[in-house]
């Protein structure tokens, strides 16, 4: 077993000719919460979508499960990147169905997830009529529908009131519990804190810090 779960060496990613991840080496524990932290335009969605596949580095080597970063690694891997991309006029079942038909998987795994979120009984409603904290806790459903090992959030908790904050906590501690690795970033350090094992904090598009 690897030790870390997603490691990456010297990772660079040029925008528009400018550098804007600088040799960012990350190690993430297998079986830890890990917290991405840093200001908005530090690098962290531009180094989550690396991780995803959405971007390709333009230096250095990312490693997943152990091996050199390869397509078929997707499919352990849970994300949610920016905004859930939801069907508004869908229930929260109804959005979920669309996944399971696309990735086939069975109907049965959508009362799953969408009781680990904590949206059972919210399955009937529309997309559209939940707040925006159950909008993520759906993509976060989404996400869970192929039994990841792996799960990366980008800036999950954003807009989301203290109590909506307080119940994405427990779910996170209650899906490392099972086993599932999470990467969480975050420009607020005191919000992440309370939930994670590690951090790696950027500045500028640099790793400042990483550590317990």
């Amino acid at each position: 077993m690897a030790e870390y779960i997603i490691e990456t060496k010297n990772l660079r990613k040029y925008y528009h000719g400018q550098l804007v991840v600088k040799d960012v080496s990350l190690r993430v524990p297998e079986g830890s919460i890990y917290g991405l932290i840093g200001p908005n335009g530090s690098g962290k969605s531009t180094i989550l979508k690396l991780l995803t596949g959405l971007l390709h580095p333009d230096g250095g080597e990312i490693i997943v499960f152990g091996e050199p970063w390869q397509r078929k690694h997707l499919s352990r891997i849970g994300t949610l990147i920016e905004s859930p991309a939801l069907y508004g006029n869908l229930t929260a079942e109804e959005n979920l169905l669309v996944h399971t038909k696309l990735m086939g998987l069975p109907g049965s795994v959508i009362y799953e997830v969408l009781d680990t979120v904590g949206l059972k009984d919210s399955c009937k409603k529309l997309a559209s009529q939940f707040s925006l904290g159950m909008k993520q806790r759906l993509g976060i459903a989404i996400a869970l529908l192929g039994e990841p090992k792996l799960l990366i959030l980008d800036e999950p908790t954003n807009g989301i009131d203290p109590v909506g904050i307080q119940g994405f906590r427990g779910l996170i501690r209650s899906l490392s519990k099972r086993g599932i690795t999470v990467i969480i970033s975050s420009h607020i350090l005191k919000e992440v804190s309370q939930v994670v094992d590690y951090i790696g904090i950027l500045s500028e598009g640099r790793l400042k810090y990483q550590g317990k």
